[in-house]
């Protein structure tokens, strides 16, 4: 009974072993929320005052400038983009707001981009789960609505989405790469 146990483990152990494990993706995914302290201090937070104070999450993946031109050569102008690499970039609204000046219903988004040298167009679309840009319809946009583009005081490296808070009642969505920043006025 022993030798059968100890081969049974034996094999278990010999393919767990065997596994293949894929290399750390080009473009990691990373999360950002609004607050950002949120991600840090979600247990403390929420035993204060018992319940989730998230107002808003971004999941996307972060691409690498790699010495590259990233707008207008590697991000085309003018065409649909997925803000970021892979999947298309996904925004989460724990609660009923305005982006852009929009009205938006609490709910998971697909965020996507049209980048111009001078403006985004900002677009929020119900389809979630894809890869890239490539089967988007804008026949299942929510909202659309543009911003300026301004010059980033460094180059930023890798595709970012940060939040700053303005005061209790607004806060700043600023999503940046290369040598461009755009940023997404937001009424809580």
């Amino acid at each position: 009974m022993k030798s059968i146990s100890l081969m049974v483990c034996l094999v278990i152990c010999t393919s767990i072993s065997a596994q293949k494990f894929t290399d750390l993706d080009k473009s990691p995914i990373d999360i950002s929320y609004y607050p950002h302290n949120f991600s840090h201090d979600r247990k403390f937070a929420a035993s204060l005052i018992g319940s989730d104070p998230a107002v808003i999450r971004v999941t996307y993946s972060r691409p690498a400038k790699n010495s590259r031109e990233v707008f207008g050569k590697l991000v085309s102008f003018g065409k649909v983009w997925r803000a970021g690499a892979n999947e298309e970039t996904e925004i989460k609204f724990y609660r009923d707001l305005m982006i852009g000046g929009k009205a938006i219903k609490a709910g998971t988004y697909a965020l996507f981009v049209i980048p111009e040298q001078n403006e985004w167009t900002i677009i929020l679309n119900t389809d979630l789960d894809q890869w890239g840009a490539y089967s988007y319809d804008e026949k299942k946009d929510v909202v659309r609505f543009k911003v300026p583009v301004t010059k980033a005081l460094t180059t930023i490296e890798n595709f970012s989405i940060v939040f700053e808070k303005v005061d209790g009642k607004s806060a700043k969505m600023y999503m940046g790469w290369d040598g461009s920043v755009v940023m997404i006025p937001i009424a809580l």
